[in-house]
């Protein structure tokens, strides 16, 4: 999913409710977030991902992250919609689309960092040499 996408998503005024973002970036957390996102560190995925399948279950919408969107954001989506599909079974796990955030955060920041309606938190500082 594009940056320009879940922008229009969150700001939309029927989707919050649909939609969820899941940030599992670790200790690169720091300097911000999008709006209404769950940070659940990518350390902690083995763990907490049967409790991510049943408080997401009725979501539209899951979009994955990390600061780029390479390695941990995509792993994490894949590893969820697994798992969703495991507990939940194929028909179910039809009924939720997963993504991943293009260019993770290090992109969303360069474009809405410092729109607070989109960007909580936001330390310009902390991204400007990232």
């Amino acid at each position: 999913m594009t940056r320009d996408v879940l922008s229009e998503l969150l700001l939309s005024t029927s989707s919050p409710n649909k939609l969820a973002i899941i940030d599992v970036r670790d200790q690169d957390h720091i300097g911000g977030h999008i709006y209404s996102s769950t940070w659940v560190p990518s350390s902690s995925l083995d763990y907490r991902m049967p409790e991510l399948v049943r408080t997401l279950k009725d979501k539209e919408k899951v979009v994955f992250h990390c600061a780029l969107s390479q390695q941990r954001g995509p792993s994490a989506a894949l590893r969820y919609a697994r798992e969703r599909e495991a507990a939940l079974g194929p028909e179910e796990s039809k009924k939720q689309q997963v993504y991943v955030l293009e260019g993770g955060f290090v992109q969303w920041q360069e474009k809405y960092g410092k729109d607070t309606r989109l960007t909580e938190a936001y330390v310009e500082d902390i991204w400007r040499e990232y």
